[in-house]
């Protein structure tokens, strides 16, 4: 398994992550167990600001926060100085929860309701980014009702397709997500905000996919939508202030992937920005999430059951799987990992990761090398800071994993394993299904 940031093995032959030891952290928080590299995350966010500041564009960065987020997540990106970028009320809760500046606070989404409309112009969030015409239509309206301006970008699928996996494929002409610019759309959309009074029309937003690492489809994107914008200025005479490019820019999963560097990343954007746009460039806006925290996150899982077929498969249970990881089953995802407590001892077998949930395709990791395997073994899974415990469940009621943040030697709970009553603290039994005795009470 690659170490990630700062990630090693330690002189005890145990996996050590920001100086906390793994075998450690997992004795006393539990498996699984979500442990995120705080300076990791940092370094991150910063390396993106010093690559921004050096292409000399106007730029903002905001973080993706539906990659994860939790109240403590919430406060590292205010004190590193980026935006928020939310895609639902429980998100942008959680962002004013922890003392975000809601001006500071975008929110994305194909099928806002009207509560969330209201909830976040009560909160008079930053800007929004409007993906369809019902949600412009209601926007309009609801602002011209309280008489509230507030600051929109149009979601545009300008009808790139990204090289990556469909299901996170965003920006072809067939998707759920924006304005066809192929179609026309986006010429109504424009005129239609610039014609509402409390809609203040900034510009557009793009994203063309996730987990991207060939930059050639950002090439295309930029290009179509730098020509659309100096067609826009020029017939209607309207300025375009804001293009955001998104996020996408994919991370290191296994020994495979070759992603750019976050430097890199912005530069090569820069380029083609400061190619296609011949006049004016817009303020240029990008939204990273996995970037920021994927690399950044390790889970630890404790080796339960084995089971081997001969000369088919060894099977290697472990004590999560789907709940706590559904990107295997849902993309095809893949992962590396590592014996955290036999760190320093070399692969001598392929196994198959299975996970615990009652499903035949809850599998981890397929044909994966690792020392002779053994019950309670302490298993690594690197690269899981993003889109996983964000989409964790509690499928066959298995509750989720703690959340603990590193940091030189120091392991902080930001997120608290759940307990049973967690599990059934929203259930109710109505009275035709009461036992006697609890009617009595």
């Amino acid at each position: 398994m690659y170490l990630h940031g700062n990630s090693r093995r330690n002189e005890q032959g145990h996996l050590e992550i920001g100086g906390c030891d793994t075998v450690e952290l997992a004795a006393q928080y539990g498996t699984p167990l979500y442990v995120m590299d705080e300076q990791l995350i940092r370094q991150h966010m910063r390396e993106l600001v010093v690559a921004f500041q050096e292409t000399g564009l106007k730029h903002r960065i905001a973080y993706a926060s539906k990659a994860f987020l939790s109240l403590a997540m919430a406060r590292i990106v205010e004190e590193e100085g980026l935006m928020l970028d939310v895609v639902s009320d429980g998100e942008l809760h959680t962002a004013l929860q922890a003392g975000f500046p809601s001006e500071n606070i975008y929110f994305h989404g194909n099928n806002k309701s009207p509560f969330e409309l209201e909830f976040a112009l009560e909160k008079e969030i930053g800007c929004f980014i409007v993906d369809n015409f019902t949600e412009l239509e209601m926007l309009s309206s609801l602002t011209e009702q309280r008489g509230q301006s507030t600051k929109v970008l149009l979601r545009v699928s300008p009808g790139v397709e990204a090289h990556t996996h469909a299901y996170i494929q965003t920006g072809q002409e067939d998707s759920k997500f924006g304005f066809d610019l192929v179609s026309g759309q986006v010429e109504k959309a424009v005129l239609l905000a610039q014609e509402a009074p409390y809609l203040d029309f900034l510009g557009f937003h793009i994203h063309i996919g996730s987990q991207i690492f060939e930059m050639k489809a950002f090439d295309l994107a930029i290009q179509k939508m730098a020509d659309f914008i100096r067609y826009i200025s020029e017939k209607h005479q309207i300025s375009i202030r804001v293009l955001n490019v998104g996020g996408g820019f994919g991370i290191r999963y296994e020994s495979d992937d070759q992603p750019l560097t976050n430097r890199e990343y912005l530069l090569t954007l820069a380029k083609f920005i400061k190619q296609h746009f011949t006049h004016e460039i817009p303020e240029i806006w990008v939204e990273p999430g996995r970037r920021i925290v994927g690399e950044a996150g390790t889970t630890l899982y404790t080796v339960g059951a084995i089971k081997e077929i001969p000369g088919i498969r060894k099977y290697v249970s472990v004590d999560g799987g789907m709940a706590d990881n559904p990107r295997p089953a849902l993309y095809q995802a893949k992962y590396e990992a590592m014996l955290a407590n036999r760190a320093f001892e070399e692969p001598s077998e392929i196994v198959s990761i299975a996970g615990k949930a009652c499903e035949s395709g809850d599998m981890l990791i397929w044909d994966l090398q690792l020392p002779p395997v053994k019950t309670n073994d302490l298993l690594a899974v690197s690269c899981t800071g993003a889109y996983n415990y964000s989409m964790a469940s509690n499928y066959n009621r298995l509750r989720r994993p703690a959340v603990v943040l590193v940091q030189n030697g120091q392991a902080d709970v930001i997120v608290e394993r759940e307990s049973f009553d967690d599990l059934i603290q929203q259930d109710r039994i109505p009275n035709r299904l009461m036992k006697k005795e609890e009617v009595s009470l």
